[in-house]
């Protein structure tokens, strides 16, 4: 139900933007995870539905802009100034319902997950 999508090869200090669109649904809460080669999937960002609640890990802050277009049930992760250790599959990840801040960072609370796409932030 979950399609990513953006991905692709980049020099660090470059951009990309990755896009998730939800299949005929708009999910209260959407996220971004990533996974690193040889490391545990790591919380990046996460927006409310209104966008009223937005919350970003401290290695992505700054650099990284999580959006969302709900007419298009899509969440987007505009991301700049890439490092190398951004690289990484990018995984998004929704849930119907509300999760308070706190939670956000919980790769459990969440209910669906796309399948993936690729970053590679060459050096």
């Amino acid at each position: 139900q979950l399609q990513a999508s953006g991905g692709g090869l980049v020099q660090a200090g470059g951009s990309l933007r990755l896009s998730c669109a939800a299949s005929g649904r708009t999910f209260y809460t959407m996220g971004w995870f990533r996974q690193a080669p040889g490391k545990e999937r790591e919380w990046v960002s996460t927006i409310l539905r209104s966008g009223s609640r937005i919350s970003y890990a401290d290695s992505v802050k700054g650099r990284f802009t999580i959006s969302r277009d709900n007419s298009k049930n899509t969440v987007y992760l505009q991301m700049n100034s890439l490092k190398p250790e951004d690289t990484a599959v990018y995984y998004c990840a929704a849930k119907n319902q509300h999760i308070i801040m706190s939670a956000m960072h919980l790769a459990g609370q969440y209910d669906y997950w796309g399948q993936g796409t690729l970053v590679t932030v060459s050096s």
